[in-house]
């Protein structure tokens, strides 16, 4: 599926004169890439950083294509992932409710899930989404805050398990740059869902303290899924059996105490 596909690779200019070499090298790696139907390399004059680069580049694509399948640098996917967001793309083209497909999953134990389901939040590690969607992206994060209250706040960071509401308030403080807060913020005050499946098609190998919001750890690692996806629900809702699933992986996630002064010692001194 690869060779039907248009791969538009967009290249960050680097920060500051000493990472120049590192973007130069990357360049050159991708200046030789193959194997797909079209493929265009965008090579930013000015570095715009993730977040900015993402928003525009999905912004762009989705304008002119109507959809896009975005992946970023450090991801590592199953030979099934292009058929899975290719096949969700058109069979829900026109199902207004659901704006986001998500291709990682978190390491899952213990459930008898469907292949695929619905769920609230948002993945960011190889996802797809359509330009009807895209348009209700709010980048202004004044905006999203003034439209929750308490309860949907709990809601929204999955009954406290999860930080996302916190990464909200430390992108309002400048200590973080996420756009991927930002946009599950946008579908949750849309009332959307997201697209699932319930074992990972996407691992994230970026977590050895080089990601740009990721720091050492090993929690998300996830062995990824063999098998084509071949099931997608039809019923628009969330599933309940993988909110719970996912709401006992959040909540368990860190381990006890000695593993998390582990990780805390590891982070600290990388």
């Amino acid at each position: 599926m690869a060779g039907q596909s248009l791969l538009f690779i967009f290249s960050d200019a680097a920060k500051d004169d000493s990472q120049k070499h590192l973007v130069d090298e990357v360049r050159d790696i991708i200046s030789h890439v193959e194997g797909f139907k079209h493929v265009e390399i965008i090579k930013r004059r000015k570095n715009l950083g993730l977040a900015n680069s993402i928003i525009d580049g999905v912004s762009r694509l989705t304008e002119e294509f109507g959809n896009v399948i975005v992946f970023e640098d450090d991801l590592v996917s199953s030979v099934h992932t292009l058929k899975y967001f290719n096949d969700a793309l058109k069979r829900y083209e026109n199902e207004e409710k659901l704006m986001h497909i998500g291709a990682y999953m978190y390491p899952l134990q213990g459930n008898n899930l469907p292949q695929t389901f619905f769920y609230r939040a948002a993945t960011s590690w190889g996802w797809a989404t359509w330009d009807r969607a895209w348009k209700n992206f709010q980048p202004d994060i004044d905006k999203l805050i003034s439209q929750f209250d308490a309860q949907m706040r709990h809601e929204f960071s999955i009954e406290g398990t999860m930080n996302f509401w916190k990464q909200i308030e430390e992108f309002k403080s400048g200590k973080n740059n996420s756009w991927a807060i930002r946009w599950y913020a946008s579908i949750f005050l849309k009332g959307g869902l997201t697209l699932n499946p319930s074992q990972s098609l996407i691992n994230n190998i970026g977590h050895d303290g080089t990601g740009i919001h990721s720091g050492v750890n090993d929690m998300y690692n996830v062995k990824i899924n063999p098998s084509p996806i071949t099931y997608f629900p039809d019923k628009l809702e969330e599933n309940p059996e993988a909110y719970f699933a996912i709401k006992s992986f959040l909540k368990t996630r860190k381990g006890n105490l000695l593993e998390r002064g582990l990780r805390f010692l590891k982070e600290k001194f990388r």
